[in-house]
């Protein structure tokens, strides 16, 4: 396993409130791990809820007397939430506070995802680009129910609108992915600050090029910073 992980405040933030965290070697049971939280609530409490989100879960994973991934996952996600929704409750300053997350691990021709929020992961194989997380977005509802279509969503004013988040409430239900893989696709996790900014045949086209990883990497953001740059992005690419 390969990685390279970037994370920019964009253009029109002062603050960033994503937070990554990649590793290629062993965190725990796991042979890797890779995060993306997106946080929200003012700038102080998101830059908060997603900084200590990835630090309450790296080391519960670190800890982890599970032997499976989801379990893994389920347990780490859920201490997350109850400690940054309980300290919401009790800090004035970071009322409302709450943050989006991905969670990945690959191993045994797997790829093992968690999600909570609309910060994304894809796939992409030889010939297209495929979401695996579903976004927990209001927008992202009405495109499922058919009550929006995909071209005007894409532009609908309650796109950053979302309907589930670490501390949040009390309880959360992630999603959960189980994708085979064949070894040879390009993962991508990424903050909203990404696909708001750039297309899905951009990322698509950028991340199956022969540039390097990190070269790769680097030119989503400026991709994202050259259309608007309207929020912080951060990318995670693994092969």
């Amino acid at each position: 396993m390969i990685s390279y992980e970037k994370t920019d405040v964009g253009i029109k933030r002062h603050v960033n409130q994503d937070c990554i965290f990649s590793s290629d070697e062993r965190v725990g049971k796991l042979p890797n791990l890779y995060i993306v939280a997106d946080g929200m609530g003012g700038e102080l409490a998101g830059d908060y809820a997603s900084a200590k989100c990835v630090e309450i879960i790296v080391d519960e994973i670190k800890n982890s007397t599970e032997l499976e991934t989801v379990r893994i996952f389920e347990r780490a996600i859920q201490l997350a939430n109850n400690r940054i929704y309980s300290e919401s409750k009790t800090d004035p300053t970071k009322a409302g506070m709450g943050t989006t997350l991905v969670l990945a691990t690959v191993f045994d021709g797997h790829l093992y995802v968690a999600n909570v929020g609309d910060s994304r992961l894809y796939v992409a194989g030889k010939d297209k680009l495929k979401q695996i997380t579903k976004d927990h977005s209001v927008v992202a509802e009405l495109v499922r129910t058919g009550e929006l279509d995909e071209a005007n969503a894409k532009y609908d004013k309650r796109k950053n609108m979302i309907t589930r988040a670490i501390g949040a409430e009390s309880t959360i239900v992630p999603d959960y992915f189980d994708v085979a893989i064949n070894g040879g696709e390009h993962i991508l996790i990424c903050s909203d600050g990404l696909t708001n900014m750039v297309d899905d045949d951009e990322i698509f086209s950028v991340i199956t090029s022969d540039n390097t990883i990190a070269n790769r990497g680097n030119r989503l953001i400026e991709l994202a910073n050259a259309h608007g740059g309207k929020d912080n992005v951060s990318v995670i690419i693994i092969e």
